[in-house]
């Protein structure tokens, strides 16, 4: 198993790519430069041994990309508006989109399909087969809501740009060179794609949650809260194991439906989207002291590098 795997997310016209020491954030400006923006990731969360301890590393990793991702997301917001020195990485707008953020997404795809199900415990005695139920309507909510989504435009483009991530973090994994050409000839897929784990954490709620169903309407809803943490704890877990372990017979079904649904989170990107990509993956892997697969990538023309923002 690796010791350490890289990874990242896309932004609006770009790519946020994360390493050990740093993370990269490359965006396609309207005038069609590529910015950079680096973020130097020495915190205690980073630096800890206790954060990388089995279980606690996942919901450890989960906070760290939920804040890391929001900040990129909005700063490639302001870099997309033509406002390359806008604060969105940083301060009480990044904070307070995380909080909404969250807020909407607890509501959306754990409360609300839970107080549906349980509206149906009188016909359903088990608590086993209720929490399945309440797991579709869950599952149903949310590939309701990628497909709603991706119909947009805009949104659509973030798609490719997270298939212009996973195509180069498959080059890198392959050892293939980080060209435009090279890194087209991968898949868009990847076995720890986002995606993937948030259906991990869809299923396992099924199990986790089975046990806990309440008379009380605030107690069961509380329950899903409070477990969420521990559902991610073991999603996390899965999911390593099965990225670890990709071609075995016994693993292979975690794998698959997850591939499956990044059809829908995905795109096929443009040559110039890979460009972004690889633009953001090549400083993490350098600043990590990995050699870069093939002939060093020139830098492509128009980047900039703001000052990174303080750690």
């Amino acid at each position: 198993m690796a010791s350490f795997y890289y990874g990242g997310q896309a932004v609006i016209e770009g790519v946020m790519m994360r390493g050990r020491r740093l993370a990269v954030v490359a965006v396609r400006t309207p005038d069609g430069r590529i910015v950079l923006h680096r973020e130097p990731l020495n915190s205690l969360l980073h630096r800890a041994r206790w954060a990388r301890w089995p279980f606690l590393r996942g919901l450890v990793l989960l906070w760290d990309a939920l804040v890391l991702g929001t900040k990129a997301l909005l700063w490639s917001a302001d870099v997309a508006l033509a406002e390359e020195e806008g604060e969105g990485f940083q301060g009480i707008t990044a904070w307070g989109t995380l909080a909404v953020s969250l807020a909407l997404a607890v509501g959306l795809f754990f409360l609300l399909p839970s107080y549906l199900a349980r509206g149906l415990a009188a016909w359903i005695p088990s608590p086993l087969a209720l929490s399945l139920v309440e797991g579709i309507i869950r599952l149903a909510f949310f590939l309701a809501y990628l497909w709603i989504i991706g119909r947009s435009r805009e949104v659509a483009r973030v798609f490719a740009y997270h298939g212009a991530e996973h195509k180069a973090i498959n080059a890198f994994e392959a050892g293939a060179a980080l060209t435009p050409e090279s890194v087209a000839r991968f898949s868009r897929e990847h076995v720890r794609c986002g995606t993937s784990f948030v259906l991990f954490v869809l299923l396992v709620s099924i199990l986790v949650f089975a046990p806990f169903h309440f008379a009380n309407v605030f107690l069961h809803l509380l329950s899903r809260v409070v477990l969420i943490p521990l559902v991610a704890m073991v999603a996390y877990e899965l999911i390593r194991l099965s990225a670890a372990r990709p071609h075995s017979p016994w693993l292979r079904w975690l794998v698959v439906p997850g591939l499956w649904l990044q059809r829908l989170t995905t795109r096929e990107p443009t040559p110039d989207m890979l460009e972004v990509a690889i633009a953001a993956l090549v400083p993490v892997l350098e600043a990590d002291g990995v050699p870069v697969p093939g002939p060093t990538p020139a830098a492509p023309a128009g980047v900039t590098t703001p000052v990174p923002a303080e750690a």
